[in-house]
């Protein structure tokens, strides 16, 4: 950020000083828009203010200082304002259409019910973290969760309190996991958890400790809800993410169909 704002304000010190050096007869406003607009895309909304203040008041320096003289005092400060307002109306524009961007953006690749990120987005990042292992051979975990009894919750409690717990999971998963890590949503109540740079035996001690936080928020709800994982550690690169998510998907399977809330580790080794 501290690049960009160098950036765009140097750029209005370079417009301002062409427009004294050139003198008055040449009109220079319209360039201060480059700037400008560059602060409110890049910058946000408050500095793409700051950058239209500025630069209206390097405007008028410069109008001042190359010897334009009026007949009326007022008449360069209220030039000053108009220029002003179209630079300010000018920030606000680009910097709300940025923010409208960014929200539709956040949107497709979220699931908007618990926030965590949907399937499509989570398989394009579980390939950028394929990319990764193959390129500088670091292990990579995922954890295939799925949900046991979710169904009861539904049933007992109703649907508004089953998506409490399954917001109330992901908030759980989220406080135990790295930034780094990514929560995704696969299904109705089935969650991926993908684990960069993560061996088997880190691997254990991560589940371990979000198996004892989800459990407890379980039990503090009062929600039958248990937890069936499949977790698989990558130490050389799978050919495909669906190949990936389907042989953690059957670890997951393997403890759902046996005794439930348990997790089964397993090694891909090519």
């Amino acid at each position: 950020m501290l690049l960009r704002l160098f950036i765009g304000f140097s750029l209005i010190g370079l417009v301002g000083a062409l427009e004294f050096l050139v003198g008055y007869e040449v009109e220079f406003s319209l360039f201060y828009l480059i700037p400008i607009a560059f602060i409110s895309w890049f910058v946000g909304r408050s500095f793409g203010f700051i950058a239209s203040i500025v630069s209206a008041g390097i405007w008028l320096l410069a109008d001042v200082a190359s010897g334009h003289t009026y007949p009326n005092s007022f008449t360069p400060i209220w030039n000053t304002l108009v220029r002003l307002s179209f630079y300010v109306v000018v920030s606000l524009l680009l910097s709300s259409l940025r923010r409208a961007l960014d929200r539709e953006s956040k949107l497709a690749r979220t699931d908007s019910l618990t926030g965590a990120v949907n399937a499509r987005w989570f398989h394009e990042l579980a390939q950028m973290e394929m990319d990764r292992l193959g390129r500088h051979g670091r292990p990579l975990t995922l954890m295939y969760i799925d949900l046991d009894n979710f169904k009861t919750v539904n049933d007992r409690f109703g649907h508004i309190a089953g998506d409490r717990a399954l917001q109330s999971i992901v908030r759980s998963i989220k406080d135990q996991i790295r930034t780094s890590d990514v929560i995704a949503r696969l299904g109705g109540d089935e969650f991926a958890v993908l684990l960069p740079e993560t061996n088997q035996k880190v691997a254990h001690v991560v589940v371990s400790k979000l198996q004892a936080k989800l459990h407890k928020e379980m039990e503090r709800n009062h929600w039958p809800v248990t937890f069936s994982i499949g977790v698989l550690t990558c130490q050389t690169v799978v050919p495909s993410i669906d190949q990936l998510v389907h042989m953690t998907d059957e670890l997951m399977f393997s403890v759902k169909n046996a005794s439930k809330n348990d997790a089964k580790y397993a090694t891909y080794e090519g």
